[in-house]
């Protein structure tokens, strides 16, 4: 039992539980966006969602990168940086997500339900290691010499 409860401890750190906040939220604006825009303002449900998603990843990127991960980054350079191996890494978790269901789903017929929660909790995963290690990476300080 201790060791399951240093385990928890282990993993549920404050930036675990502030990525999985924000990830909630982050969910809750691409959703919003996408059922404002197809259901009240009639905007084809593929724009819809197309701007809902744009409108979440950057989301995404100001709040991990201010409350989640505290990036230091400095300048429009750094800045700028980080912006663009933010959005790389989420490019990539989108082309694994939306290949495992043309595999999964479209190709081996497997249900779509369990195919797209498991690949969500898989891209879930990869964009917090995507972020904290590419994206929002701290530089090592330099040594004196």
């Amino acid at each position: 039992m201790d060791k399951l409860q240093g385990l928890i401890k282990k993993v549920l750190t404050k930036e675990v539980i502030m990525y999985i906040i924000f990830g909630v939220l982050t969910t809750l604006v691409n959703l919003i966006i996408s059922f404002i825009l197809e259901g009240l303002l009639n905007v084809d449900g593929a724009w819809a969602s197309a701007i809902g998603i744009i409108c979440s990843v950057l989301f995404a990127y100001f709040t991990n990168r201010k409350w989640v991960f505290n990036t230091k980054a400095k300048g429009f350079k750094e800045n700028f940086n980080e912006f663009i191996k933010f959005i790389l890494g989420r490019a990539v978790t989108m082309v694994i997500e939306q290949g495992g269901v043309v595999i999964f789903y479209s190709i081996m017929n497997l249900p779509f339900m369990p195919v797209k929660l498991s690949l969500t909790i898989i891209v879930i995963i990869l964009n917090f290691f995507f972020s904290k290690f590419f994206a929002f990476k701290e530089k090592k300080q330099e040594k004196n010499k």
